[in-house]
């Protein structure tokens, strides 16, 4: 069943829709910014196929039929973490750290160095936050992968351990981000954000880097001439208003700065963690919030769908949904979402296997770097 089958300008002349649906659509459909209000209303009103009409218009419009990906592998130098937030499965208390990792530099080469036979273009990296691994650990590690494989692009650290590694070392975020960058650090990924709403960031995330710095960082690094992308962990205890919000920061950081590739909706998973009794929200819900962050975050070129949370079922899904990327290979690197309760317990896929998930849903498969220069396209059979 296609559920956005329906031709865009049609909606309007409905008589099943409100009239503020039909303000909405227009709207959209004109290039229109729609309103917070007017966010807060699609969450509360609008149905699966409506949103999903209006998503794919503006998906269209942005990236025509082409889905992304790139062909990446992740480094999770550690799940020992000095912070304990509420909503996380994956990190362990400094007082528990036998029961998590620590990786020596060296350790983390040797990884780097297992993948010489890959065309891989990315290196993600981002972790829990310990002392040892400070601003020494991350330049030196930086600086021999870059001579290492000088091509590898370095993707890593989020404001949280930006936040805690400049604070060590007595640097302000412009100073550090300079040695980083100088370091070898190619681009920021948008872990951390959680969500803005400062009251329900404190509840499930509280003690580490606050809104206002996590965005400071963003914007300091967009204004050194890079890009990042930015994340939302939605469907846990905040409501539609602060899912709204949190877009509304973003969507005004990205008008002074332009500096944010993609928007990576995160699904909050309840397994395992201090939220156990948080139930999770649906796969149509999942759908309904990639839609309206497709329609809300106009000035963003991509909306991700992060398969290794959502599963590669719902992950094809989305693509009907707004979203046009699926991120990478991964090659069950990442053990973040799994050890939450995603449905992918071993998050590994081939090229091939992401082409034909592409394919399958009548999209045009394009591998890309970090940075969105296209790889190569794989024509539709």
């Amino acid at each position: 069943m296609n559920l956005t089958a329906q031709e865009p300008g049609s909606i309007v002349a409905t008589s099943l829709l409100s009239t503020e649906l039909k303000s909405i659509a227009t709207k959209v459909l004109t290039s229109e910014r729609i309103t917070f209000d007017e966010a807060v209303y699609l969450y509360k009103h609008a149905e699966l196929g409506f949103l999903g009409t209006l998503a794919n218009f503006v998906r269209e419009k942005k990236s025509g039929n082409r889905v992304y990906f790139n062909h990446n592998f992740h480094v999770e130098p550690t799940n020992v973490c000095v912070y304990s937030c509420a909503f996380c499965s994956y990190s362990r208390l400094i007082k528990n750290r036998d029961q998590g990792w620590e990786l020596s530099v060296d350790q983390i080469m040797d990884i780097v160095k297992s993948y010489d036979d890959q065309e891989v273009t990315e290196v993600h990296i981002t972790g829990g936050v310990v002392p040892k691994q400070d601003l020494n650990f991350y330049t030196d590690l930086f600086r021999k992968i870059k001579q290492h494989r000088p091509g590898l692009h370095i993707k890593a650290l989020t404001p949280v351990e930006f936040h805690y590694i400049f604070k060590k070392a007595n640097l302000s975020y412009e100073e550090g981000l300079k040695i980083m960058k100088e370091a070898g650090l190619g681009s920021l990924p948008g872990g951390g954000a959680e969500i803005f709403d400062e009251k329900i960031r404190e509840q499930i995330a509280g003690g580490k880097c606050t809104t206002q710095e996590w965005l400071s960082i963003h914007e300091i690094w967009h204004k050194m001439g890079n890009q990042s992308n930015a994340t939302m962990l939605y469907g846990h205890i905040e409501s539609f208003e602060h899912r709204v919000d949190h877009m509304e920061r973003l969507r005004q950081l990205q008008d002074r700065t332009k500096g944010f590739n993609a928007f990576i909706p995160l699904k909050f998973r309840n397994k395992e963690n201090e939220m156990a009794h948080v139930p999770e929200v649906s796969v149509i819900e999942d759908l309904r919030n990639y839609a309206i962050a497709r329609i809300y975050l106009d000035n963003f070129p991509h909306i991700k769908a992060y398969w290794a949370m959502i599963g590669r079922n719902t992950a094809q899904l989305s693509l009907n949904f707004g979203t046009d990327d699926l991120d990478g290979t991964i090659d069950d690197t990442t053990k973040i979402y799994s050890m939450a309760g995603s449905e992918e317990q071993n998050p590994k896929l081939s090229t091939q296997q992401l082409v034909e998930m592409i394919q399958a849903v009548g999209k045009l498969p394009v591998e890309r770097d970090t940075l969105y220069k296209v790889v190569k396209e794989y024509p539709l059979s």
